[in-house]
């Protein structure tokens, strides 16, 4: 990290980063490990949660604009965090909290089972090559951890300008009987709550096509 990275992390960490306790690896959370959402924000409210949050610019701004929601951001890059603590600081987002950790260990082990109003997953890694598709986050696994997460009616957001990476999210998802179609169609209408960053102009730029997905959490029987 840079010098100004490695000062926000001493400085706004503590304000900021829920410090979970870790399984084998550095990035993972301990089964049996499931914060309080009250407690941590102080005050019941919506829970949005964004999975691979990058430098935080599109959670930071929904997060400020926002201020009546309570926001989540997991990533397993620290310099990423530490800028989004940076910009939260700068934005007065209060509202936001921060994890280190592998996404999917945050919602079966940190967070309580359907405590979760809307997830998204924001360009994802897509993978591209061939050999390494098998390690793309969205998998029928996935939907399931999701699934437990929300809860019911809550929302799972999708975006991705990786035209396979749609095509596999759609066709895991129209399989995952936890959840239903947000909208009618193929591809669900862009999200209004999500900012535009560089990384989605840099896509259009070179003529990858912007596909957003949405699904509703069932209501559980």
């Amino acid at each position: 990290m840079s010098e100004a990275q490695e000062r926000a992390w001493s400085e706004l960490a503590p304000a900021y980063v829920i410090e979970a306790p870790r399984d084998i690896a550095s990035t993972s959370i301990r089964p049996g490990s499931a914060i309080d959402p009250v407690e941590v924000w102080g005050r019941e409210a919506p829970l949005i949660v964004e999975i691979g949050s990058g430098q935080g610019h599109a959670v930071v701004h929904a997060a400020s604009s926002r201020p009546a929601d309570d926001f989540l951001a997991i990533e397993v890059f620290r310099a990423g965090l530490a800028r989004t603590m940076l910009d939260a600081d700068r934005a007065g987002a209060r509202n936001l909290r921060l994890v280190e950790a592998n996404a999917p260990e945050v919602l079966e082990h940190l967070l309580p089972a359907a405590s979760v109003a809307e997830l998204w997953v924001f360009f994802p890694d897509p993978w591209h090559k061939k050999k390494h598709t098998k390690r793309r986050l969205v998998t029928a696994d996935f939907a399931l951890i999701a699934g437990g997460a929300l809860r019911d009616g809550g929302m799972l957001r999708f975006a991705t300008d990786w035209e396979d990476y749609a095509l596999q999210m759609r066709e895991v998802m129209s399989a995952a009987s936890d959840f239903e179609p947000a909208f009618e169609g193929q591809w669900a209408p862009r999200f209004d709550g999500r900012v535009l960053t560089a990384f989605e102009r840099k896509g259009a730029r070179v003529g990858r096509e912007i596909r957003d997905l949405a699904y509703r959490r069932a209501t559980r029987t």
